[in-house]
């Protein structure tokens, strides 16, 4: 196999059965934000399914901002990175993988994938419904913002809910989700005007703040003078502290990510006062989303119908090309993207 740098004119070679295939590699750990040179592309055969699998060609990939925690260990170097993936099996040796259909799994980061039927989930047929669906809103974004709605926060009708990173893939679907459930005030964070704009016009967000203009919890307190029931946490460090502070009493706080602390460990830790937390009676709790992938068809249940009469949307940023995967990934660390980050192969 040959390496090939980001950038090189061969990262753009489409693969096709019996010619060539990419995958993306690590090449190195990062020490603060990564850069394109800790990817690299590796070019080899198409691979061949064996007795029990299936090969799947892959159409879109998701970049989530849980791969820069993986970046820091849990990738090996030197191996194919995962992810989630959508594809259709061009080549089946298991009646279960039927050829034509199309898979989620989590075999990502390359353009063909080999996979066993318990690797691959076969999606439905859903009418009206468009395919990139299945890595936002239906897919691990969506179900992690019901999920926090649902199970975590277990959300009233009319309560009012304050999210950070509001306008990325997990804080687009909350806004819409809770607004179908029946929430009552929702303030979002964001970082940047445009952004800001996008959320009060587009997604249903009440009011919204970018908050690079100021400190968290005065921003805060301009949009949500009377506090606010629900804070859903995608963000860590000042806007944990500044929401702390702002919840009522019997408030909760649904603990999601820390995308703040990925690339500054050291600098953006939450600080708050810790006797809030008892005399308002606050519950602080996060979750994996991985634990509750039994509630894929309650949220196709609850999220088809609208999706499929207008009352939600899909907030999505598409990258053309396989060749910019790790481009988008950069991209999206970033906060280049508004909605859900996807790529499509082309």
């Amino acid at each position: 196999m040959n390496p090939t740098p980001l950038g090189s004119t061969a990262v753009g070679a489409t693969a096709s059965p019996g010619g060539t295939a990419l995958t993306v590699q690590q090449t190195a750990r990062p020490t603060g934000f990564p850069t394109a040179d800790h990817f690299r592309f590796v070019e080899s055969p198409v691979p061949r399914p064996a007795p029990g699998t299936a090969l799947v060609e892959n159409l879109y990939w998701s970049v989530d901002p849980y791969h820069r925690e993986m970046m820091d260990g849990d990738f090996a170097l030197g191996a194919p990175l995962e992810g989630r993936t959508l594809g259709r099996v061009t080549e089946s040796r298991d009646p279960a993988l039927p050829e034509g259909e199309i898979v989620f799994h989590r075999h990502g980061w390359r353009t063909h994938s080999v996979v066993r039927p318990d690797e691959a989930r076969r999606l439905p047929r859903l009418d009206g419904v468009p395919l990139t669906a299945h890595l936002g809103l239906l897919g691990g974004t969506g179900l992690t913002a019901y999920v926090g709605l649902t199970r975590v926060a277990r959300l009233r009708e009319g309560e009012d809910l304050f999210v950070s990173a509001a306008a990325g893939g997990v804080g687009t679907a909350t806004g819409r989700l809770a607004r179908l459930m029946g929430a009552g005030r929702l303030v979002g964070s964001a970082g940047s005007a445009a952004k800001v704009r996008y959320l009060k016009e587009q997604v249903g967000y009440d009011e919204a703040f970018d908050y690079r203009t100021g400190p968290v919890a005065d921003l805060l307190a301009g949009a949500a003078p009377d506090g606010v029931d629900v804070f859903v946490d995608n963000v860590g460090g000042e806007h944990l502290g500044a929401a702390v502070g702002a919840l009522r009493r019997y408030g909760r706080v649904v603990r999601v990510g820390t995308v703040g602390q990925y690339n500054t460990p050291d600098t953006t830790l939450a600080v708050f006062d810790h006797a809030d937390v008892v005399e308002k009676s606050l519950r602080i709790e996060g979750f994996l989303v991985r634990d509750h992938l039994q509630l894929q068809d309650e949220l196709y249940e609850f999220a088809v119908p609208a999706l499929r009469d207008g009352r939600l949307a899909l907030d999505e940023t598409v990258v053309d090309g396989f060749g910019r995967i790790a481009e988008a990934f950069l991209t999206m660390l970033r906060g280049g993207n508004t909605g859900k980050m996807i790529v499509r192969g082309v």
